[in-house]
């Protein structure tokens, strides 16, 4: 059976072959643990951290030991979020997030608040973005983290990580930014965008499940996390567990491939998205979430009036592969936050679908989706005029 075109990017990404290859050697043969300095094996296993965390660090203008590994961005959220609450707690107990962001930053801000922190939940203007004006009202003397994320992995809407890194730093409270979905597709910068704190994966980018980072600011200022797990003190006392080498081989080179490609990857992916985008306009009341111009290349996420959700999504499925929203939530019937959070009704946020165009998406596949799903959504509704008629 002949598999649908995959264009559920934002959810996860095919490793890259390149970045398998760079991997395989530390599986069988350069397989020592970073930790046994005693040894060649581990010599071998200690420089190739030592070089990826080099490789990852430059990508964002960060130094190398500013580079702290995890299974990922999830872990990485709950370091920051929690590990700051925890040490700067005695400063104040109060945090900023945002209601769109993902439910590795809601939850662990919601833990908080069981605990007795108060977290300040921004709302999101129509297009997607916080209102700045509001950011920085909501700023307290005890307000210690703000918790903003750079891409959102439901619409693709880019916040303004240079205006909000300057409105923390100004009021001297630590800016911590989730960049899984913006690594490696638009430029980073923590020291221009004054970001404290940064989450990032791999297997967003081309590269393995299972390893992300956080970047941990050091000087100006120097960043106290109190660490999440406790064992064997590596990654600077502050996340322990034997470092996985293969991984983290992998994730630099997926970076490394990532920026190399990107002026020339996110071109391509701007003209298929807008192919994509141009065909299903054809479509009364259809809309398009999110800011038109401040989203990632290949994002497109589409809300259909007058149709049935899990319809929608049943009817394009065996032709290709999307989800309607978060693919941490995917199997739930809620409607997405993100997409109540722009204003749409629950039906409509059901009857939406996230596609998401990737590196090795093509133009024919994309008028292959286009034609199937037109096909579909005017199929449903004539079917439900059809009800209603009858």
């Amino acid at each position: 059976m002949q598999k649908p075109i995959y264009l559920d990017n934002f959810a996860t990404t095919p490793t890259d072959r390149r970045v398998v290859e760079a991997m395989l050697p530390y599986f069988t043969e350069q397989f020592g643990n970073p930790s046994s300095v005693a040894h060649a094996y581990g010599w071998e296993a200690e420089a190739a951290v030592k070089k990826s965390r080099q490789t990852i660090a430059a990508a964002i203008n960060a130094a190398p030991e500013e580079i702290i590994f995890t299974s990922g961005a999830t872990e990485a959220d709950n370091l920051a979020i929690k590990g700051v609450a925890e040490a700067y707690f005695s400063k104040g107990k109060h945090l900023i997030s945002c209601v769109s962001e993902h439910s590795a930053v809601l939850d662990p801000c919601k833990y908080l608040q069981s605990l007795g922190f108060e977290i300040t939940f921004l709302p999101v203007q129509q297009d997607g973005l916080i209102d700045l004006e509001l950011l920085l009202r909501s700023i307290r003397p005890e307000t210690i983290l703000i918790s903003v994320m750079a891409a959102n992995n439901e619409i693709g809407v880019l916040q303004n990580l240079n205006e909000i890194g300057a409105i923390a730093r100004q009021h001297q409270v630590l800016f911590h930014t989730d960049a899984a979905q913006a690594i490696g597709k638009i430029p980073l910068d923590v020291a221009s965008m004054k970001i404290d704190l940064m989450s990032l994966t791999a297997h967003k980018i081309y590269g393995p499940k299972g390893i992300g980072a956080l970047y941990v600011r050091k000087r100006d200022p120097r960043v106290r996390l109190a660490p999440q797990l406790h064992g064997g003190g590596q990654e600077q006392q502050l996340r322990s567990g034997t470092l996985y080498t293969p991984q983290i081989v992998g994730f630099a080179k997926a970076i490394e491939l990532a920026l190399g490609e990107m002026e020339s990857e996110s071109k391509r992916a701007i003209g298929l998205r807008q192919m994509l985008q141009n065909k299903l306009s054809q479509l009364e009341n259809i809309y398009f979430n999110g800011h038109p111009e401040l989203r990632l290349p290949g994002s497109l996420s589409v809300s259909v009036a007058g149709v049935d959700g899990a319809a929608l999504l049943l009817g394009v499925r065996s032709t290709v592969a999307v989800s309607s929203g978060s693919a941490c939530a995917s199997s739930s019937i809620k409607p997405s936050h993100v997409l109540t959070a722009l204003g749409h009704s629950p039906e409509l946020a059901r009857a939406s679908i996230r596609f998401g165009i990737g590196r090795f998406n093509t133009a024919a596949e994309i008028e292959r989706v286009a034609k199937t799903t037109i096909a579909v959504i005017e199929s449903l509704r004539s079917a439900k005029a059809t009800a209603v008629n009858f």
